[in-house]
């Protein structure tokens, strides 16, 4: 019986409405990594605080992290455009000592090939010299020595070298070759170098300014080395097999690398073309061109050589000015790059300032909201616990005054509809001689009786599965089967039940009235019954039908210390066993008329109607009364 009415208990709070005030502010509902923490609280508040000044830390270490790789590629950039106008430096140097050393290999060509006529060459010598001084950065190339074969020289070794050629220098066709040959060997592994330059720098954006200006480069140099076959035909009168071939080579190289250095640069076309078109003997310059090519043997001609001479060295000065408007560009482009890349590293420098100066701000932001939030979680928890107490009160105050089933039903859907019960057992009782009482005692002690009394039944009822539907002054009503069902079970519990109340009301002495024991009469019945929830103040759990009104007529037809039961509940006895009782006979109910009544003894296995009842501690201080009573009198009940 007791685990039922646990059970009947523990169901109740399980299905009650579900307010934010117990488990959901409960520690057990805050859980991390398996373990259970209260973020209000100890180390569970230190941990959440952790948690959360993470999480605006894993944002802002990932856009430090960002910005700072971000700046180390704009550094790396950067350094690649540095390395860029470093090296379109070196190549910018290199190409003007290339143009020298054209510019002096055709001075000398003519030198030779005039037998000494021109002496200029003396000047160009110096040019030569001075361009070599005023280079910065002179790169090791490899160059032909005498008795053949190539050596590394550096600049002061290249400058030996170039004053042991110069001094050799002679008017003789034969050395002609030799010397043609060195300064192309020198032009070329020059240029070869500024190619290798040029071929690192393929990542940069500058990179076909840079073929444009090497393919510019070296059609000069085919032009000048051309031009060199070009004075000795005019020179001599004829260019002998191996001179023809590579002046036609020469200058179908140099051709070919001026379209190549247009198509780099489009622009450059458009230059061109203004060039060619201000240039008065470039007309001639082609159709020189043309009779070189036919290489029809002629009589020499001096004047006409230095004419040729003159109209080549016009013609690449004027190709060189467009190797100076390239070299403008990429100049401006290097710049460009580089301001640029100025701009973004400072643009990233500022960024990451600003992140690491706002990050200890965004930081204290968070934990400042962060304590917040768990002092009022704290607060919140600490009301929720107490409002938890309260309700645990009220929902235990409203389980003592309506059924537990009917209690969390009318919580939940705020109506519980009437049933029909078709088997039901009532119970009625009353004090014989409590008007008499009443009439002698003051209200404080009808109350302090009423009260004492009461408790007892009270306590008793916890050990059956009944349900104390009121009392009326002296009037206590039981009934069992209703609002749960429990098959026939309410015959007996109900029977078990008087019983035990009877037993105990013979041993309980009236407290202002210490000689006198109390006389109970008690009655009950079986039969069907309508149950229900009457009223919205204060709702009742009330019973409605004949088996009410014949139960109460039991009670008050019946005797002191008797339990009075009708004909139907004594079949329902006999049907269970285990119950004794004793035919009283017909009795005349109002009401009802005659009925055929039985007095219920005892149990078959007790011999004595009356069984000793423990009482419970608390109901054996005589001194015990309501609190409420204490407070009329203005005593301390604390």
């Amino acid at each position: 019986m007791e685990k039922q009415v646990s059970k009947i208990s523990s169901n109740m709070d399980t299905s009650s409405i579900h307010s934010l005030s117990s488990e959901s502010l409960s520690p057990k509902s805050y859980r991390c990594c398996g373990e259970t923490t209260n973020p209000a609280h100890g180390k569970g508040r230190r941990f959440h605080l952790f948690q959360m000044l993470i999480l605006p830390f894993i944002p802002i270490l990932a856009l430090i992290v960002q910005t700072a790789i971000l700046l180390n590629n704009i550094m790396v950039h950067r350094q690649e455009v540095m390395d860029v106008e470093t090296q379109v430096t070196i190549a910018t140097e290199l190409g003007r000592i290339v143009t020298y050393m054209q510019l002096e290999r055709s001075e000398v060509a003519f030198y030779v090939y005039t037998n000494g006529s021109t002496p200029s060459i003396l000047q160009r010598f110096e040019m030569t010299d001075l361009a070599l001084e005023n280079i910065t950065n002179f790169p090791p190339v490899a160059l032909p020595q005498e008795g053949g074969g190539m050596v590394e020289m550096d600049l002061t070794a290249f400058r030996n070298r170039l004053n042991e050629f110069r001094q050799k220098i002679s008017s003789e066709e034969s050395s002609m070759s030799e010397i043609l040959a060195w300064y192309t060997a020198v032009n070329a592994a020059m240029l070869d170098h500024l190619t290798n330059q040029i071929k690192e720098t393929d990542n940069s954006g500058v990179w076909r300014y840079l073929l444009a200006f090497k393919s510019l480069l070296r059609s000069i140099e085919g032009i000048g080395i051309s031009s060199v076959y070009g004075v000795n035909y005019f020179g001599r009168g004829v260019l002998r097999d191996y001179n023809y071939i590579n002046y036609v080579k020469h200058d179908a190289i140099a051709k070919d690398l001026l379209n190549g250095s247009l198509n780099y640069v489009p622009y450059l076309k458009n230059v061109y073309k203004k060039l060619t078109n201000a240039m008065k003997n470039y007309g001639s310059i082609q159709n020189k061109s043309d009779t070189i090519v036919l290489n029809n043997k002629r009589t020499p001609n001096i004047t006409e050589a230095i004419d040729y001479f003159e109209s080549v060295a016009s013609y690449t000065n004027e190709l060189r000015k467009l190797q100076q408007e390239l070299r403008l560009v990429i100049k401006n482009y290097v710049n460009d790059d580089l301001q640029h890349a100025a701009n973004q590293e400072a643009i990233g420098i500022a960024i990451l300032i600003v992140v690491l100066a706002v990050s200890p701000i965004i930081i204290w932001l968070v934990r400042n909201a962060v304590a917040t939030i768990q002092l009022y979680a704290a607060n919140l928890a600490s009301k929720a616990k107490e409002l938890k107490k309260e309700k645990k009160k009220s929902d235990s105050l409203l389980l003592q005054m309506l059924p537990p089933s009917v209690a969390t039903q009318l919580k939940q859907t705020k109506q519980v509809p009437a049933e029909f019960y078709s088997s039901v057992t009532v119970y009625f009782s009353d004090i014989v001689g409590f008007t008499e009482i009443s009439a002698v005692s003051t209200p404080l002690e009808v109350v302090t009786f009423l009260n004492k009394i009461y408790k007892l039944f009270d306590a008793r009822l916890e050990c059956y599965d009944v349900y104390k539907v009121e009392t009326i002054g002296d009037s206590y009503m039981v009934a069992s089967g209703l609002p749960v069902k429990n098959g026939n079970k309410h015959v007996t519990e109900i029977a078990s039940m008087a019983l035990d109340l009877l037993a105990g009301s013979t041993h309980f002495k009236i407290p202002h009235r210490k000689s006198e024991t109390l006389q109970m009469r008690s009655g009950a019945h079986t039969g069907p019954v309508v149950a229900g929830i009457v009223g919205s103040k204060m709702p009742r759990y009330c019973l409605f039908g004949d088996t009410v009104n014949t139960a109460s007529r039991m009670e008050s037809t019946g005797e002191a210390l008797k339990i009075h039961i009708s004909s139907d509940m004594k079949k329902a006895l006999d049907a269970i066993g285990g119950y004794k009782t004793e035919h009283r006979g017909l009795v005349d109910v109002k009401g009802k008329g005659l009925m055929d009544t039985y007095w219920l003894t005892c149990k078959e296995s007790i011999t004595h109607r009356t069984v000793e009842m423990e009482t419970p501690t608390y109901l054996q201080d005589e001194d015990s009364e309501p609190v409420f009573m204490r407070r009329l009198r203005g005593e301390d009940y604390n």
